[in-house]
């Protein structure tokens, strides 16, 4: 049996998909429903059981073995990810605290373990974005959510887990399943629903003389991708340590406009508006994913392109209203 935590999650409910694809459907989803439409994204989908993550911990802390079930890994893809979030003590506790209960657990039974940490631990860069454990303590996030993820990267390299788990730093993921990450939907999905409203598409401004507006870049990776390098690590149970998850290509809002508008065959009508100011100083202008160690380890499939990825989002998922798995 996998254990997917996060299953309902954009990324978590896409390795589901692509392990129903591969024939798998032994699989435990564990999450945090509430009371959104997240669960619209497992009802495609195949698994065995589905458990409340709070429901989950209790029994691995109740019964060690899990029932006597042979698990082949945990593959760890939920947390709070509102890189906006101010609560520490519940960013901790989340994404943490539960963090180190579950790695320990799995270390203790032998289990595979792939833990989803983030692109958001480089903060503004300067220290580069490679995914070397070495450089890990000179790395400064530039807010809470992002320290919480290398809170648990230095926990687990202190603790000698890193040779015998994965972590992934995921860049800016979007794609199906997003519709209920509220305000950390991803641009592709928050502008679609802009140009239908309005016809334009409003970004931020650059508040540095060395951005002109709209050349702000991240590394844009699609969720399907990002599911594919995922299970990668599944595939090679001898590789470990941290790998960065991305496209290694920097791509201004500009660019990515003009992808969405295009996939909607609409010109593009751009409007530049300031930054709030609460968000300024933790604004990063420029991510890119080194994905060297990440070919090393094997990974050779080609990654779509951002213009292909977004003309397959916004024809097969958005205007359709489907979800991962819906025909």
């Amino acid at each position: 049996m996998l254990i997917v935590t996060g299953g309902a999650g954009m990324i978590g409910s896409a390795v589901v998909h692509e392990l129903n694809q591969r024939g798998q459907d032994d699989i435990l989803v564990v999450d945090h429903l509430g009371t959104g439409n997240k669960w619209k994204n497992l009802r495609a989908l195949r698994f065995r059981d589905y458990l409340e993550k709070d429901v989950f911990l209790r029994q691995i802390v109740a019964d060690g073995a899990f029932g006597g079930e042979r698990i082949d890994a945990i593959l760890h893809l939920g947390a709070c990810s509102a890189t906006t979030e101010r609560d520490a003590s519940y960013l901790i506790e989340n994404n943490f605290a539960y963090s180190k209960q579950l790695a320990l657990y799995a270390a203790a039974n032998g289990i595979r373990f792939i833990y989803a940490s983030s692109a958001a631990t480089y903060g503004d860069g300067s220290h580069g974005f490679l995914d070397n454990e070495t450089a890990l303590c000179s790395l400064r996030p530039l807010n809470m959510y992002g320290y919480s993820k290398h809170l648990f990267d230095l926990w687990a390299r202190a603790n000698g887990l890193l040779e015998k788990m994965v972590g992934l730093k995921y860049f800016n993921v979007f794609g199906p399943n997003e519709h209920h990450k509220g305000d950390m939907r991803s641009l592709v999905l928050k502008a679609y629903e802009q140009i239908l409203a309005t016809g334009t598409l409003r970004l931020f401004r650059s508040h540095r003389s060395d951005y002109a507006d709209g050349e702000q870049q991240r590394d844009f990776i699609y969720v399907k991708d990002a599911a594919a390098m995922t299970l990668h690590f599944l595939d090679k149970p001898h590789i470990n340590g941290i790998f960065n998850i991305g496209g290694g290509e920097a791509t201004s809002w500009n660019r990515l406009a003009a992808a969405i508008f295009n996939a909607l065959n609409r010109p593009p009508r751009i409007e530049y508006i300031d930054m709030p100011e609460e968000i300024r100083d933790t604004y990063q202008y420029h991510t890119c994913a080194d994905i060297n160690r990440l070919r090393q380890s094997g990974y050779d499939r080609k990654i779509t392109q951002l213009e292909s990825s977004v003309e397959d989002y916004v024809t097969n998922y958005l205007l359709p209203g489907k979800h991962l798995g819906e025909r």
